[in-house]
């Protein structure tokens, strides 16, 4: 598992400096119904808007 999660969207409420995600789990979905198989074609499901 992660120990150490990085997140450059720092208009979410778990960002902390330096890049950290502090959140206790991320959810991570698809852009489509296609299985996705670049990063690019993934979301955050975790973010949440400070």
């Amino acid at each position: 598992m992660a120990k150490d999660v990085r997140c450059e969207v720092n208009s979410c409420r778990f960002w902390a400096e330096e890049n950290h995600c502090r959140a206790e789990s991320i959810f991570v979905t698809m852009h489509s119904r296609k299985e996705p198989s670049k990063s690019e074609e993934t979301d955050c499901g975790t973010f949440e808007v400070k």
